[in-house]
């Protein structure tokens, strides 16, 4: 479907800067509170000025939490949402000088217009995910919390009363621990109380080295396997995936993976590589083979992050749990 008119949304935490572009290339401006009611109150002026939001194509940066008023609209309204990368939209920009919210709305205007062909229409997530993904949000905060206050009490040493220095930390630490655990109770709840979730949970976790954490993450990253399909795709989106850096003759820089990638993610399959050489024998021979050829230990644990990965695409394809010696079956 061809969209006329596009409507490019700025997202920041207290407002929303519009755009709504034209066949005609002209562009109005706007800008509104990010609030699902004044966002409501805005797309009803356009229905009332004779425009048709069947036709309108809206699109916007993924900002995280500053999105729900927008996804909370869309859902409720059916609009024809795309959430695209924000560094998709400054790559195609080209050469740019100056910025600013209202810029910014032009520029995803302009952006949409042009690629619209490439668009992927957004659809709202199921509400269990959407639970777990907010449960998720609150555990990894006191995560970093926890360790923040943490690395603080470890710098008592450098204080001249440590005693006074470390107790305003202790109950406060303690706090976070026992919510930390009330989180992560509500987390295993959510899944147990799911089909769908449970299964993926369960076997994701049946490979060694992935633990909980990973397969909560990829389950949510993945929105239950069905947006990243491929293990391929899913080891660029984790920034495992290894690119070749070469041009004509003068230029021959080694093979690397992209920085940019999602650096959580990332973080958590380097863990789980880790863990996965220590208990898994296939993959502990992989890596001191791989070492003993010469081969860079963070080379080889990279390797072994795809091999997870490829693993766990595998086993969710096919719906079942890792076996190490699974033969598979002829069609």
């Amino acid at each position: 479907m061809k969209f006329e008119q596009i409507l490019g949304i700025d997202i920041s935490k207290n407002s929303l800067d519009l755009a709504y572009r034209d066949a005609s290339g002209h562009i109005v401006t706007d800008k509104i509170k990010n609030s699902a009611s004044s966002l409501r109150d805005f797309l009803k002026s356009l229905i009332k000025e004779g425009y048709k939001l069947s036709q309108v194509l809206i699109c916007m940066e993924h900002t995280g939490i500053y999105c729900l008023p927008v996804l909370q609209v869309a859902e409720k309204m059916k609009l024809n949402l795309w959430l695209e990368s924000s560094v998709q939209i400054k790559l195609s920009g080209g050469l740019q000088r100056g910025k600013s919210d209202k810029v910014d709305a032009i520029r995803i205007a302009e952006y949409a217009y042009r690629y619209q062909d490439k668009a992927v229409l957004w659809k709202p997530e199921r509400k269990e995910l959407q639970a777990l993904k907010e449960l998720n949000l609150a555990r990894r905060r006191l995560v970093e919390s926890i360790k923040m206050i943490t690395t603080i009490t470890k710098e008592k040493d450098f204080y001249t009363d440590k005693k006074t220095f470390t107790k305003h930390f202790k109950k406060t630490l303690s706090a976070m621990k026992e919510d930390l655990k009330s989180v992560e109770k509500e987390i295993i709840k959510c899944i147990k109380a799911d089909q769908i979730l449970s299964n993926q949970y369960s076997i994701i976790q049946s490979i060694q080295g992935v633990g909980p954490v990973v397969a909560l993450n990829m389950i949510l990253t993945t929105n239950e396997f069905t947006t990243i399909r491929e293990a391929k795709k899913y080891a660029c989106y984790a920034g495992v995936a290894p690119f070749e850096y070469t041009s004509g003759t003068s230029v021959r820089g080694r093979t690397r993976v992209s920085k940019r990638a999602n650096m959580t993610m990332k973080s958590l399959l380097h863990m789980a590589a880790l863990g996965a050489i220590k208990s898994n024998k296939d993959l502990r021979a992989y890596y001191e083979r791989k070492v003993q050829e010469g081969k860079s230990k963070m080379l080889v644990i990279n390797a072994v992050r795809n091999k997870l990965i490829h693993r766990i695409f595998s086993c969710i394809r096919e719906n079942r749990k890792y076996d190490e010696i699974y033969v598979p079956t002829l069609g």
